[in-house]
C-alpha cells in the first residue's frame, strides 16, 4: 500500500497532459502549453522546412484509430502531426487566442510558421475560427465534414458548450453570427492565398452539408478564394473509409505542405 501511495504521488508530479495518452493512434511527444495537453507526432526524416499538420479536435477520445491512415501517410512524407486540447470550445475569440499559444509553442520547437490545418467535425469550427483571425499563419485548411456554422450543430446540439465558450446568451450570439461565423470572415484567408479542401457527405444529418461546408464554398468562391469540395454520395457523419482514406485530401495536404516550404 505504501508503494502504491508513493507511485500515485509520483504520477501527480509528472503533470501528465489532460488528454488520455493511450487514445493516440501513434507514438507522440507529449507536452503542455499553458497547463493544457498537446502532442506532436514526429517523422523519422522531417521534410524541408519542418512542415506540420494541426489536427482538431484533440480531446480525450480524439485523435484515434480512424485518423491513423492519414497520420501514417503524412509521417512517411516527413510531415509532423500535432494537436492541442482546449476542451469543448466552439471558436470564440478568447479560445482562439489560446490556440495561438499552441501555435507559438510549435514554431518555437522549430516547426513551420504556416501549418496545414485539418479539422474534423467540430474541429473544423475550432480551426476555421482560429484561421480567419490569423490568416498569415495558415498554409491551408482541410476539413472532414467540418462544422462551419455556430447556428447549426453547435447551438442545436451542444448549446451549453457554445454559451460557455462565448460567455454570451444565445440571443447575443445569434445577433453576431456575421462576426463569429467563418463564412463571413474569409477575406483575410483569400487575400493570403490560403487554399481550402473540404470533404462532406450529402446525407449528413448531424452536420448538414448545406448549412456548413456549402456556406464556406459559396463565400470563398465569391471573394475569389481557392476551394475544392468533394461531396460523398450516400454518406453521413461517420468514420468510414470514404472520409478517412481519401486520396484527394491527402494529396492536397502533401502538395500544400511542400509548396508552403519551397
Amino acid at each position: 500500500m505504501k508503494f502504491r501511495a508513493l507511485y500515485t504521488a509520483a504520477l501527480g508530479l509528472l503533470s501528465i497532459p489532460a488528454f488520455a495518452i493511450s487514445k493516440l493512434p501513434l507514438p507522440a511527444e507529449l507536452f503542455e502549453v499553458n497547463a493544457r495537453g498537446a502532442f506532436v507526432m514526429t517523422p523519422e526524416q522531417p521534410a524541408a522546412g519542418n512542415p506540420w499538420v494541426w489536427y482538431a479536435p484533440t480531446l480525450r477520445n480524439y485523435p484515434h484509430g480512424s485518423q491513423q491512415f492519414y497520420f501514417e501517410q503524412l509521417l512517411a512524407q516527413g510531415i509532423a502531426i500535432a494537436g492541442y486540447d482546449l476542451g469543448e470550445v466552439r471558436g470564440a475569440p478568447e479560445s482562439s487566442a489560446k490556440f495561438t499559444g499552441f501555435y507559438d509553442a510549435m514554431v518555437a520547437k522549430g516547426y513551420s510558421t504556416t501549418p496545414v490545418l485539418l479539422g474534423q467535425s467540430r474541429g473544423g469550427l475550432m480551426l476555421l475560427c482560429w484561421a480567419f483571425r490569423n490568416p498569415g499563419k495558415v498554409g491551408a485548411f482541410a476539413g472532414i465534414y467540418p462544422v462551419c456554422n455556430i447556428a447549426s450543430w453547435p447551438l442545436q446540439n451542444s448549446k451549453r458548450s457554445v454559451l460557455a465558450d462565448y460567455g454570451l446568451p444565445e440571443e447575443a450570439i445569434l445577433k453576431q453570427l456575421g462576426t463569429f461565423n467563418p463564412a463571413g470572415n474569409l477575406a483575410g484567408l483569400a487575400n493570403a492565398g490560403v487554399p481550402i479542401f473540404l470533404i462532406h457527405g450529402d446525407s449528413d444529418s448531424v452536420v448538414p452539408y448545406r448549412d456548413n461546408s456549402a456556406l464556406i464554398k459559396a463565400a470563398y468562391e465569391k471573394i475569389g478564394g481557392e476551394i475544392d469540395v468533394t461531396i460523398v454520395p450516400g454518406k453521413g457523419h461517420a468514420e468510414v473509409p470514404e472520409f478517412f482514406t481519401d486520396q484527394d485530401l491527402i494529396e492536397f495536404i502533401f502538395n500544400q505542405s511542400k509548396e508552403k516550404q519551397s
